[in-house]
């Protein structure tokens, strides 16, 4: 298991065998902006299925989207802008639950995980704590994008 960064786009990952996109939603149905913008001009079910699923905190839905390629709702996003105290929107614990789950069903199916700095962008995390979250959930190999 390792993390490898690569520049390039998290819509296309790369590699052999069963891949898992992963990316950060919020818990209020908005889907618009960020991410998932590139995803829905690849794919329409992983919006399609965001309506659809339980928006709890921690709640992952997965949809296949290719034959080999998979896409992970994760829902680590406590509405989408920073609270009154200025607390930004991810919900550190939320991600962490995510991110084992999605893990224990990469071991399931034998498949590697790919994601954009999740969670770094319009979620206000800081990449330093989502990185050791990551590296602490990791159980499969997992590509980080950089879109350049």
């Amino acid at each position: 298991m390792a993390i490898h960064y690569l520049n390039g786009d998290a819509t296309r990952p790369r590699g052999e065998g069963t891949k898992i996109i992963c990316h950060i939603c919020n818990n209020v149905g908005a889907w618009g902006a960020g991410f998932v913008l590139a995803l829905s001009r690849r794919w329409e079910e992983p919006e399609e299925t965001y309506r659809e699923m339980d928006k709890a905190l921690g709640n992952v839905s997965v949809v296949p989207v290719e034959e080999d390629i998979l896409v992970a709702n994760m829902v680590a996003q406590h509405g989408i802008y920073p609270d009154e105290n200025g607390t930004p929107p991810i919900r550190y614990g939320a991600l962490r639950k995510c991110l084992a789950a999605v893990n224990d069903l990469a071991v399931q199916v034998n498949a590697t995980l790919h994601m954009p700095r999740i969670g770094a962008g319009l979620a206000g995390g800081r990449w330093e704590d989502i990185a050791k979250i990551i590296e602490e959930t990791a159980r499969v190999n997992i590509y980080i994008y950089d879109l350049k």
